[in-house]
C-alpha cells in the first residue's frame, strides 16, 4: 500500500498542469491530495533550494477541500480548477507580503492581488506560495538580503538565475505544478534554462502588469516588460498564457514558416554542447521546414539597447525605492556591503544601480532611441510576419552563483557579449518561449529560445510542442528527493 501511495505522489509531481486539472475534474485526484502532495514536496527541497520564501499552506489545504465540494456538487469552474501554482514574489497577492527582497519591506502586505492573479484565481489555482527574487528583480540571480540565496535544484552550487530564480528552481524540483514570472531582461527566460524548465516571455503590452512590484513607468522600459508562465509544458504555457493575456492569441499553422536560426559561429561567446544542441534543432527542423542560419535585423544592436534602456533614469527611480528617506549613496552602499556585509541592500543592487547611472543615456541618445524603434518596429513586423526566429539562451548552463552576475555587470562591458541572445526579445517587444534540449558536460540543463512577432503566438506554441516531444523538455530533478 505504501508503494502505491508514493507512486501516485511522484506521478502528481510529474505531472503538467493540463493533466493535473483534467484528472481533478474526472475525479481521479483530489485537490486535496494534490495541494498535500506538492506541500510535501516543498517541505523537503525546499531547506535545500530556498526557493519559496512565503507559504500559505494552511488557506492552500482549506481552499483544495472547498473547490472538492464544489466538485462533488458540480460547481467546478476554470481551466486550472483545484491546480497548486507558485507565484514570483514580485506579484502582489492579498493578504501576503511584497518586498522585493528589501530588509525596510518585511512587513509589506498587499491589499490587493495582481491583476494576473486575479484572473488565476478565476481560473481555480490554488496559490501554494510566493517565491524568491533578487533586490527590486534587478539582477540575473537570485539573492536578496531579506531572504538570501536561491540555488539550482540540480546542483545547489550552481545559480537558478533570475529574476523568476525562485519560480525556475521551485518548479524544477517539483514544488509546484505552474508558475508564473516575469522578464525585462531575460528574468523568466534565464531561470527557465539554468533549471530545465519550460517557460515564455509576453510579448509587449500583452499581459498586465498592474500589481507588480516595482512598477515599471518609462514607456521605453514597459515595452520591454513581458509577464508570463513557468512550468512543464509546452500545452501549459498555452493555457495560462490564454487566461493571464488581454487578447487571445489567432490560431495559427505551421503550413509556411519560415525558420531562421542564429548560426553557431558569431562574434558572440557559446560552449561547445550549446553550439551542437542548436545544430541538433536545426537538422531535426530542416526535415519540416526552410532553414536559415541567419542573424535577424538588429540583433547586434540589442545588448547597447537594452542597457541604455535599463539605466535611462541613471537607476534613479529603483535608488528611490531601494534606499528611502536615507542620507547615502549607492556608492556607499556598495562599499559598506563589500567591505563590511551592513548595508541595507545586496551589493548585486548597489553595483547594479551604479552601471545604471554609468550607462544613463542623455536626451539625445534618448530621441535616437525612439527613432530607432519607430524604424525598426515596423521593419521587424515585416520580417516576422510568418517567421521564427530561434536562438540560445545563454552561452552556457548554469554556472555557479556570482558568476552570471559577474558576465552581466562587468565593468569591463561584458554585458555586450552575454546580454544578446536574450536582449533581443526585450528591446523589441517580442514573445519568446525557452524549450530545454539537452544537457551539457555537467548535465546542466540546455535550452534554446523560439520568438517571433505578437501576434504569431500560437507558431510558438505549436513548433515548441514538437520541440519538447523530440528532444529533452521538463524533467524533474530528484536529486533532493
Amino acid at each position: 500500500m505504501t508503494e502505491i501511495v508514493e507512486a501516485q505522489h511522484k506521478t502528481i509531481l510529474d505531472m503538467d498542469a493540463t493533466e493535473l486539472a483534467q484528472k481533478i475534474r474526472d475525479r481521479e485526484i483530489t485537490c486535496t491530495e494534490a495541494v498535500s502532495d506538492y506541500i510535501k514536496q516543498i517541505t523537503k527541497v525546499n531547506p535545500r533550494i530556498n526557493a519559496m520564501v512565503e507559504e500559505r499552506f494552511t488557506q492552500a489545504i482549506e481552499e483544495a477541500k472547498e473547490k472538492d465540494l464544489q466538485l462533488n456538487e458540480s460547481t467546478a469552474k476554470g481551466d486550472l480548477f483545484g491546480v497548486p501554482i507558485s507565484v514570483k514574489e514580485a506579484y502582489d497577492v492579498a493578504g501576503m507580503k511584497t518586498t522585493g527582497g528589501l530588509l525596510y519591506r518585511r512587513k509589506a502586505f498587499a491589499s490587493e492581488d495582481a491583476e494576473v492573479v486575479k484572473r488565476l484565481k478565476n481560473a481555480g489555482a490554488i496559490i501554494l506560495g510566493k517565491t524568491n527574487t533578487p533586490e527590486l528583480c534587478f539582477c540575473q540571480e537570485t539573492e536578496n538580503k531579506l531572504y538570501g540565496r536561491t540555488n539550482n535544484p540540480w546542483d545547489i552550487a550552481r545559480t537558478a538565475g533570475g529574476s523568476s530564480g525562485g519560480e525556475g528552481s521551485l518548479l524544477a524540483a517539483g514544488g509546484a505544478a505552474i508558475g508564473i514570472g516575469s522578464d525585462i531582461g531575460g528574468s523568466i527566460r534565464f531561470p527557465s534554462h539554468f533549471n530545465g524548465v519550460i517557460g515564455f516571455k509576453s510579448g509587449m503590452f500583452q499581459v498586465s502588469a498592474d500589481g507588480n512590484f516595482p512598477n515599471i513607468n518609462h514607456p521605453l522600459q514597459q515595452r520591454m516588460l513581458g509577464l508570463g508562465p513557468m512550468g512543464k509544458s509546452v500545452r501549459d504555457m498555452k493555457r495560462m498564457y490564454h487566461i493571464i493575456a488581454d487578447r487571445k492569441p489567432a490560431a495559427k499553422t505551421l503550413d509556411s514558416v519560415q525558420i531562421d536560426i542564429l548560426p553557431a559561429a558569431t562574434n558572440f561567446p557559446l560552449a561547445k554542447y550549446s553550439k551542437e544542441l542548436l545544430d541538433d534543432v536545426a537538422h531535426f527542423l530542416s526535415s519540416f521546414f526552410p532553414i536559415e542560419r541567419a542573424v535577424p535585423p538588429y540583433f547586434n544592436d540589442s545588448a547597447l539597447l537594452w542597457q541604455e534602456i535599463m539605466s535611462i533614469d541613471g537607476g534613479k527611480s529603483v535608488a528611490e525605492i531601494a534606499l528611502p528617506n536615507q542620507n547615502t549613496t549607492v556608492w556607499k552602499e556598495y562599499a559598506k556591503e563589500r567591505f563590511t556585509n551592513i548595508s541595507p541592500i545586496h551589493r548585486y543592487l548597489s553595483w547594479a544601480l551604479i552601471g545604471a547611472n554609468m550607462f544613463k543615456p542623455s536626451k539625445r541618445r534618448i530621441a535616437e532611441i525612439v527613432a530607432i524603434f519607430e524604424k525598426g518596429d515596423a521593419k521587424l513586423h515585416d520580417y516576422l510576419a510568418n517567421r521564427v526566429l530561434i536562438f540560445p539562451v545563454y552561452h552556457r548552463g548554469a554556472p555557479e552563483h556570482g558568476e552570471v552576475y559577474k558576465d552581466i555587470f562587468s565593468i569591463r562591458k561584458t554585458f555586450k557579449k552575454y546580454m544578446p541572445f536574450i536582449a533581443h526579445a526585450n528591446v523589441w517587444g517580442l514573445p519568446a518561449l525557452v524549450i530545454p534540449v539537452g544537457t551539457d558536460e555537467d548535465h546542466m540543463p540546455i535550452s534554446i529560445q523560439i520568438m517571433s512577432m505578437n501576434g504569431n503566438e500560437d507558431l510558438l506554441f505549436k513548433l515548441g510542442e514538437m520541440l519538447e516531444t523530440h528532444f529533452r523538455g521538463y524533467a524533474r530533478s530528484q536529486l533532493l528527493d
